[in-house]
């Protein structure tokens, strides 16, 4: 009988933020169209390690398993990636797998992205609309305007971005690429222009646009391949005219 083909991961573990991290190895089964996702649910099936020694299931955050809640986002082979597109086959092994690094520690592989969230508050990255009565129809958009949102809109707010770029640190309030990206989106539709001020305002403050470096890993670690460079570049321009606009005026 053929010797069944296995996968070997190495996971770092560690219980809470104030407990020491370790590493644990797996030995699991191969099988097709595996993936990291599928590995981790094979450990929590049969929580034993490569060594034999039986352990706890790996906390991870997961939902949709199609790339598009963003929540499965983590450090695969060093690289931040999404879990449920990382295929087996494609890895190199043992598969190393971390949690993110730029947000704080909730237990294994699972961290918490609220300073993501709070900064989308922040920039009021939404359309406010009176519900109260009936609005009609919305206001029309050019094919041109919706051809370069359309992309814009697929961010899934993984945090891949934030991982990536050397702006987000301890020291730095930086909100991200993503979060600009969604500014210049609302900003474009032409209901949501009428907070454009607010929202580049927003941007204009500590941990804004003029903290980006330009080190363009963003747009790179991206996996909707959203431009997100090109939001950049086009929100310091809304920036520094609105800037501009207001030193002539006052």
């Amino acid at each position: 009988m053929a010797e069944k083909r296995q996968v070997i991961v190495r996971i770092k573990r560690q219980g809470s933020p104030k407990e020491s991290a370790r590493w644990e190895e797996f030995a699991l089964t191969w099988r097709p169209s595996m993936n990291v996702i599928i590995c981790l649910r094979d450990i929590a099936e049969n929580p034993v390690t490569r060594d034999r020694k039986k352990t706890t299931p790996i906390s991870y955050d997961s939902n949709c398993l199609e790339e598009i809640c963003g929540s499965c986002a983590m450090l695969i082979n060093g690289k931040a990636r999404m879990a449920c597109s990382a295929l087996v086959e494609s890895l190199e092994q043992p598969i190393r797998i971390e949690p993110l690094s730029k947000f704080p520690l909730v237990r294994d592989l699972a961290v918490d992205r609220q300073f993501m969230f709070e900064s989308l508050k922040r920039v009021k990255a939404w359309i406010p609309i009176d519900g109260t009565y009936d609005l009609g129809e919305g206001p029309r958009v050019s094919p041109e305007v919706q051809q370069a949102a359309y992309p814009l809109s697929s961010c899934i707010s993984c945090g891949s971005c934030l991982e990536v770029c050397p702006q987000v640190n301890d020291n730095s309030k930086f909100v991200g690429a993503a979060i600009i990206s969604q500014v210049r989106l609302f900003n474009m539709h032409p209901t949501g222009a009428m907070h454009a001020k607010e929202r580049i305002n927003a941007l204009m403050q500590p941990g804004g646009i003029q903290d980006c470096a330009n080190a363009q890993n963003c747009v790179a670690a991206c996996p909707k391949n959203i431009p997100l460079t090109d939001s950049i570049a086009e929100v310091n321009r809304q920036a520094w005219k609105q800037a501009l606009l207001g030193w002539l005026i006052g």
